[in-house]
């Protein structure tokens, strides 16, 4: 093979479209600009995952030439619903719930200590089978897994020791470190059992790669080894060329939040201080919620007269339609996780908000990776989640502005930039240094 040849990638992802999320956007961007590198992408993915939210848009930007496998996979999940005698589309919804019969307990028991590390891994041993015969058909020249879930990092390390080709682990959230294990009732035996497993992966991986600078620390100690820093990012194209900024009219004023309210992303905190800070304003204020929002928050918001009249649930939309309230907003919310991995949380949408160039008021860690990134910008303000007082203070002082410099030096955060760095990467490890 000539060095002008291109080069092939194998892309081991659970989440594809018409799937929505960010895990979703990120291997999907990567594998839009990777020819432009060099890299010529090849999906594997499931054929009937199991998700819940579905965004039909995304499908449109897989490139007509991308070569897409889709391969079957089994998960409990079904034998969990037919026992149930329930229509559980979300299996997530279990955990959340307050009160869970013996029989949720008893299913949260055994996902918890039996089912390790995750539900998809009975794939592993089928994918390998099918995959190892399919990398002796065709030149593949790397292969990358990405995680959660963190049982196809096992798909990886199996090809990488069965054909030796390079292997590139990309960890979307931490694995043994990972908070949504702490929601778990786990044994000390199965504990041990992920953190094994997630050893034997740091350090059998040609390359590794997380999303945030906290994490990465985190990696690196439990490897004793280098972790590549590959945040998620935004994508110019997303953007309408007709984007316009909404009026700068001081008496009304629209806060936008994207995405999804759950057990660990609380908006409360935020609402009670919306509500304290506009109760009594002659301003005209909308609160706007676009995507999934738990069923908690949805009756906290129902039964609160006031909220109920200024706070709108829009439910969950396709990405590219997002953008149209993007351009009513004049205000962004962000709400970070209030848990232990929040110092290292970095959603996908935060360079997406930054991108439109509103304003961004956020709830986290002020410390945090997050906050880091919204301050160098000068792209908003970060508050604790408890900080009730500052929170209503911004509120009741925040003037529409859009002379904000935050759309400046994003080009770092550009999918096209971050696929360069995981080009580069992948180009160190097929060729390492001798």
């Amino acid at each position: 093979m000539s060095d002008k040849s291109p080069k092939r990638v194998l892309i081991i992802t659970y989440y594809w479209p018409p799937s929505a999320g960010s895990g979703v956007q990120r291997w999907l961007k990567f594998a839009k600009y990777l020819p432009e590198f060099g890299w010529e992408p090849v999906i594997f993915t499931p054929e009937n995952p199991d998700f819940e939210l579905k965004d039909d848009g995304l499908q449109k930007e897989i490139d007509i030439n991308l070569e897409v496998i889709k391969f079957p996979i089994w998960e409990p999940y079904d034998i969990f619903r037919k026992l149930k005698k329930e229509s559980i589309k979300d299996t997530s919804k279990v955990l959340e719930k307050s009160k869970k019969t013996l029989f949720d307990k008893l299913g949260i028991w055994i996902r918890a200590n039996l089912i390790i590390p995750d539900p998809r891994v009975y794939w592993v041993k089928p994918s390998v089978e099918y995959l190892e015969s399919f990398l002796h058909r065709n030149q593949i020249d790397a292969i990358i897994t990405t995680g959660p879930p963190h049982s196809l990092h096992l798909i990886g390390k199996s090809l990488k020791e069965k054909t030796g080709i390079a292997w590139f682990a990309d960890f979307r959230d931490p694995w043994s470190q990972w908070e949504f294990l702490d929601t778990l009732p786990m044994t000390g035996l199965a504990k041990k059992r992920h953190q094994r497993l997630e050893h034997d992966v740091l350090r059998a991986a040609d390359a590794v790669a997380t999303i945030s600078p906290t994490f990465q620390k985190d990696l690196e100690k439990l490897a004793g080894r280098p972790i590549h820093l590959l945040t998620n990012g935004f994508d110019p194209a997303d953007l309408p060329e007709s984007f316009q900024q909404v009026s700068d009219d001081q008496h009304h004023l629209e806060i936008l939040y994207t995405g999804v309210i759950d057990a660990i992303r609380n908006p409360i905190p935020f609402l009670n201080a919306f509500q304290e800070a506009f109760e009594h304003d002659s301003r005209k204020v909308r609160l706007r919620f676009v995507g999934k929002v738990s069923e908690n928050v949805d009756t906290y918001i129902n039964s609160n007269i006031w909220l109920k009249e200024h706070v709108i649930l829009e439910g969950y939309v396709n990405h590219s339609i997002v953008f149209s309230f993007y351009e009513k907003a004049h205000l962004l919310l962000l709400i970070l996780t209030d848990t232990k991995n929040a110092q290292g949380n970095i959603p996908g949408k935060l360079f997406e908000y930054m991108a439109t160039g509103r304003k961004i008021i956020a709830l986290g860690d002020p410390k945090g990776d997050s906050a880091q990134i919204i301050q160098k910008a000068h792209a908003g303000n970060v508050f604790k989640h408890e900080d009730h007082a500052g929170i209503i203070t911004f509120l009741e002082n925040f003037k529409v502005d859009y002379s904000t410099d935050q759309t400046k030096n994003l080009k770092t955060y550009s999918r096209k930039s971050l696929t360069q760095q995981l080009a580069q990467i992948l180009d160190a490890i097929q060729h390492p240094l001798s």
